[in-house]
């Protein structure tokens, strides 16, 4: 058995989803994880504790992830996986095929999350790939359906449409850009708020207070960032393919942030520390 296989599933920190499943709280992000590189920063998130990874249709690694899970020694229900649909395949019939390329990547019956990757409203087809989601769902074939990068307007229009609530919306969220307005909303409807980018893409490892409270609790500004995400409820998916960082990152369950901690880390707060793009402009 390998040390992956000897970490039990239950011991991982969860949040209940809308929809009765339950998801990790802290996961391994893939983006820009190369095929090559895949396969072994699976393994090493495994054995480092870690029960999610989050993929993705455009990121072109979902073969990769499949061999480091066939590889990992788990059994089927001991992990979380996570893809997306891309925009090239939104739409209900090619939403549903792109579903089958990427279980056929993964090698898996099953995905336990499956999320519009973004709103893309120039296409105008969000609605009906939503439909074909709630399908899968009903098929089983996606335990949990959600969406990323939605804004209030999107997510509106999908609920009161189907009638049917996302148990996820993945979002660009970190200490500098905390989107609240979002975050409430999903609060309000029993969305779960997932962070990507929640390292604001390394921008947050240099910052003063940041070090500053690291250096406190004896943690990198890494784990500190990290942790705020988990303490405040945040679901999370930082990314590395470098097995100690994997591990660094998941080193985070020995301590937490106090009230004053919080209130200095609530305070970098900026509009306009966005990195990726609004996903009302976006044009891909």
């Amino acid at each position: 058995m390998t040390q992956a296989a000897s970490q039990p599933f239950a011991s991982q920190p969860f949040i209940a989803l809308n929809d009765g499943s339950r998801i990790p709280q802290l996961g391994l992000g893939t983006w820009q994880t190369q095929e090559t590189e895949a396969a072994a920063s699976v393994v090493a998130a495994f054995e480092a504790g870690y029960r999610l990874v989050d993929t993705a249709a455009i990121y072109g690694n979902e073969s990769g992830v499949g061999a480091g899970l066939r590889a990992s020694g788990l059994a089927r229900e001991q992990f979380f996986i996570t893809t997306k649909l891309w925009n090239d395949s939104q739409g209900y019939d090619e939403a549903l095929r792109a579903f089958d390329e990427s279980l056929k990547r993964l090698q898996l019956d099953y995905v336990d999350l499956y999320l519009i990757h973004w709103p893309a409203p120039r296409l105008g087809r969000y609605l009906d790939s939503w439909r074909a989601l709630i399908r899968l769902q009903e098929e089983k074939r996606a335990r949990s359906i959600g969406v990323s990068n939605f804004q209030i307007a999107h997510l509106r229009k999908i609920m009161d449409e189907t009638g049917v609530t996302p148990s996820v919306n993945q979002i660009e969220l970190h200490p500098d850009f905390q989107q609240r307005e979002l975050q409430a909303y999903h609060a309000t409807h029993g969305i779960q708020t997932q962070s990507w980018s929640p390292l604001g893409q390394g921008a947050l490892l240099g910052n003063d207070c940041v070090r500053q409270i690291a250096a406190k609790h004896g943690k990198t500004a890494a784990q500190v960032v990290i942790r705020w995400h988990l303490d405040n409820r945040l679901l999370t998916i930082p990314k590395s393919a470098h097995a100690e960082r994997i591990a660094e990152n998941f080193a985070v369950f020995d301590f937490a942030l106090d009230k004053d901690d919080l209130a200095r880390m609530a305070s970098l707060d900026s509009d306009d520390k966005r990195i990726g793009p609004h996903p009302d402009t976006a044009n891909f």
